[in-house]
């Protein structure tokens, strides 16, 4: 039953204390007043009480099952006409979400899909709503996220829904599989990879003379960086790398995580300990501070202006996200714009090592532990089933698609620059999948990296600091 029914329903049963012909009318013993149905589950009885108190928050809409799904990836309802193309950004997150899901809600009529649209991340939102006792059924979650919940009990494991549906675990991609997957069970179906690009201003690197044939030049270790970085620099007197220093800190961090992955250091000996303060790291962060104390980088940037920074031609290579391509892909295809067929993408190159990877997290959908009828899980299936089979469709937001099938089609393959990154949907990792509180991790080591990078502290008291204050947190976790 949804919020509106509820609220009818409760105003119902107190106004039959004052209408006493009302319950006999209806062959209602009070006794039995409060006999609701199951929760969430709409008809029958209720419809004699609506249509009695002329209640319009209590209209039923026949047997269908309801289920609640909770999203983030904004709000874009005045851009989606429903049951319509988009107005515009066509390959944006929030269109296409909003798209999918009408589409699930026009081709299964049965099914009432309540949806909860939250502000990113939405884990305050959802916090209180297990708090209340009245969590969503299905919600998206970062593959990061998904231990915290897991360990608590909070979600339950999908291949019972997916089984259901006739998917096998097997069907997902290498790094998918990475993030869902908790003790041989998996605990959301996947939805995308993402991680960290070089995104190239190719016309810059053209003219700093770090282009062959159609190609950019890239570095294959730390000396290499540097010397291109200079050359680029005095060629274009510009900074070669694009970065947002100031509010995502977070950055630094997958950093850190891609280049100890590509050293094949394994930093986590088990998922309450991590050792920061390594050799390898040390290369990692001395790097990044030679890189910043020469001006190879541009500085005090958020998020936003970096972002747009590159957009503008400001530097050679902002180190973003997958979800920045179809943006930067639209502005190459336009002329006049500072990127004009100047533009393109490419995995981080291996700096430290042969081996190519890179830190990646996702979004996933789990489900929750509360009470379901078997309708309600038959429609939560039947949800699932939907998202897997349209994951090509998400993928054109620049995520990696997670379905193997899709990453090795030729539809996928031929949207701008896939060719050049699918290759992480196999090489990319995550951390391990026991390891609770990562978006916490994240900040303190972003935190203090910031300060190592910038002259605030040295390298060793920063990764030392970053080590013991992330272990403080695991060690105290209930």
């Amino acid at each position: 039953m949804n919020h509106s029914a509820k609220v009818g329903t409760g105003f119902a049963i107190g106004m039959a204390k004052q209408i006493s012909g009302l319950l006999s009318l209806l062959r209602v013993s009070p006794t039995h007043r409060f006999a609701v149905p199951p929760p969430r589950k709409r008809g029958g009885m209720w419809m004699g009480v609506c249509l009695a108190l002329g209640l319009a928050a209590c209209s039923p809409q026949g047997d269908r099952t309801q289920i609640t799904v909770q999203r983030i990836f904004g709000e874009c309802r005045a851009n989606v006409p429903k049951d319509q193309a988009p107005l515009r950004n066509p390959d944006g997150e929030c269109e296409i979400l909003t798209g999918l899901i009408d589409r699930f809600q026009r081709e299964n009529p049965d099914i009432d899909l309540k949806v909860n649209v939250v502000a990113w991340p939405g884990y305050d939102q959802l916090s209180a709503q297990y708090a209340a006792g009245d969590p969503p059924d299905v919600v998206s979650i970062h593959m990061s996220s998904i231990p915290d919940y897991q360990v608590r009990g909070l979600i339950v494991p999908v291949t019972p829904y997916l089984d259901k549906a006739g998917i096998d675990a097997g069907a997902f991609t290498p790094a998918a599989r990475q993030g869902v997957m908790v003790k041989d069970a998996a605990y959301g179906l996947p939805f995308d990879n993402w991680t960290q690009l070089w995104h190239i201003n190719t016309g810059l690197f053209r003219q700093a003379g770090l282009m062959r044939g159609s190609e950019p030049i890239l570095p294959h270790s730390p000396e290499e960086l540097l010397a291109q970085a200079r050359q680029f620099k005095q060629a274009t007197g510009k900074p070669y790398l694009v970065q947002s220093m100031i509010n995502e800190r977070a950055a630094y961090t997958r950093n850190l995580y891609t280049y100890l992955m590509n050293q094949q250091a394994v930093f986590f000996k088990n998922p309450k300990q991590i050792t920061l303060n390594t050799p390898e790291a040390r290369r990692i962060v001395g790097l990044f501070k030679q890189i910043y104390d020469e001006g190879l980088t541009t500085r005090d940037q958020d998020y936003p202006a970096a972002t747009q920074g590159f957009l503008n031609g400001q530097g050679g290579v902002y180190l973003g996200g997958t979800w920045l391509i179809g943006t930067y892909e639209n502005e190459a295809q336009t002329r006049g714009q500072p990127l004009y067929e100047s533009y393109t993408v490419k995995p981080y190159p291996a700096l430290f090592g042969p081996k190519q990877t890179a830190y990646v997290d996702g979004h996933a959908w789990v489900v929750s532990d509360r009470k379901r009828s078997a309708a309600q899980d038959e429609a939560v299936s039947r949800f699932l089933k939907f998202l897997y089979d349209h994951n090509y469709d998400w993928s054109r937001t620049g995520h990696l698609p997670t379905v193997q099938s899709v990453a090795e089609s030729d539809a996928y393959l031929n949207l701008p620059h896939r060719r050049d990154i699918v290759s992480l949907s196999h090489t990319g990792q995550t951390l391990p999948p026991e390891v609770q509180r990562q978006f916490a991790i994240q900040d303190i080591i972003g935190d203090e990296l910031f300060s190592a990078i910038t002259g605030h502290k040295t390298i060793e008291q920063a990764l030392t600091d970053a080590e013991r204050r992330a272990n403080d947190l695991l060690f105290h976790l209930l």
